[in-house]
C-alpha cells in the first residue's frame, strides 16, 4: 500500500466519523403543498430512508394510507406504485381546502423462552394470544403505534382536517401547516390519546441531509399543554418527529411506543 493511499484512507475514515449517526426515517413527500387552479394534482413519494428526502433504503408500505379531504370525506389515491426504494401515488385535489395524508400502522412484538431458547414474534394484537404458547416463560410484549403525515392545500386553507382523532400520538397545528414562512415562528400541539403530550422532545430536521456533513437538526420540548414552537431558519422541506413510551397499552403487561412524524414545507418570505 502506497503512502498516498494510506493517507487517503485515513482521511476518509476521519470524515466518516464526523458524519451524523444514521437512523431510518419514514416520510411522505408531496410534490407541492400549496396549489391553486381548477385542476390541481400532487404526486407523493413515500419512503423509509437514512437521508431526507433521498431514496436509498426501503419503500413505505401504503396498505394503511388514508387521505382526508377538506369536507372530511376519504379521497382515493391514484396511480399507486411500489418501486425498489420508494412508493408513489397521485392525489387529485378536486375541491379547495386542506387535505391530510396519513399512513398509520400498529403492531405487536413479543419475545419469550421455550425450552431455554429465545423465540420472537411480530404481528397484530388480535393474533397475540394464539401466537405465544401457554407454557412460555420470560414473556416480554411491546406495542407500537406510528403515524406519518403531511398536509396539502388547494386554494384557501381550511382547518377541519387538522383536528385530532384521539388515538395515539398526533400533532395539531396551531399555525396552519401550509402557511409556514422562513424566519417566522410556527406553533403546534402534540396530543396523546386526545390529551396534551407534555415534556415530549420534538426533532426538527431540514431536508437535504445527503448534501451536508451536519444534520442541522434542532430539538424543542412540549410544554404542559403539549405546545411547542419552531422559528424556521430557511425555506424548504422539513421533517418533524416525536415518540412517547409508556405502559398505557390495552394489551396486558405490554409496553407501548407511539411515534409521530410529518413533512412540512416552509416557503421563502
Amino acid at each position: 500500500m502506497t503512502k498516498h493511499l494510506k493517507v487517503a484512507l485515513i482521511a476518509a475514515s476521519v470524515s466518516l466519523l464526523a458524519l451524523p449517526a444514521q437512523a431510518h426515517r419514514a416520510w411522505l413527500l408531496p410534490s407541492a403543498t400549496v396549489l391553486s387552479g381548477a385542476d390541481a394534482w400532487i404526486t407523493v413519494d413515500a419512503a423509509i430512508s437514512n437521508d431526507l428526502f433521498y431514496f436509498e433504503h426501503h419503500p413505505m408500505q401504503l396498505d394503511n394510507l388514508s387521505i382526508e379531504g377538506p369536507d372530511g370525506k376519504t379521497v382515493a389515491p391514484e396511480n399507486l406504485a411500489k418501486g425498489r426504494y420508494r412508493s408513489t401515488f397521485d392525489v387529485k385535489l378536486a375541491q379547495p381546502g386542506t387535505y391530510k395524508l396519513t399512513v398509520m400502522n400498529q403492531g405487536v412484538f413479543a419475545s419469550y423462552k421455550m425450552d431455554g431458547q429465545t423465540k420472537r414474534w411480530r404481528g397484530k394484537a388480535a393474533d397475540l394470544e394464539k401466537a405465544i404458547p401457554g407454557n412460555a416463560t420470560d414473556v416480554k410484549i411491546s406495542e407500537s403505534h406510528s403515524r406519518v403525515e403531511s398536509f396539502v392545500t388547494s386554494g384557501k386553507p381550511s382547518t377541519d382536517t387538522l383536528k385530532a382523532i384521539g388515538t395515539g400520538l398526533e400533532m395539531i397545528p396551531v399555525t396552519h401547516p401550509n402557511n409556514l414562512v422562513a424566519g417566522e415562528k410556527a406553533t403546534f400541539r402534540l396530543m396523546l390519546d386526545g390529551q396534551p403530550a407534555s415534556g415530549v422532545e420534538v426533532a426538527v430536521v431540514p431536508g437535504g441531509i445527503r448534501y451536508r456533513d451536519k444534520l442541522n437538526d434542532s430539538k424543542v420540548t412540549t410544554d404542559a399543554s403539549g405546545t411547542f414552537s419552531v422559528t424556521w431558519p430557511g425555506p424548504g422541506f422539513y421533517w418533524m418527529s416525536a415518540s412517547v413510551s409508556d405502559d398505557k397499552s390495552k394489551i396486558k403487561n405490554a409496553q407501548r411506543r407511539s411515534n409521530y412524524s410529518t413533512t412540512i414545507e416552509v416557503l421563502p418570505q
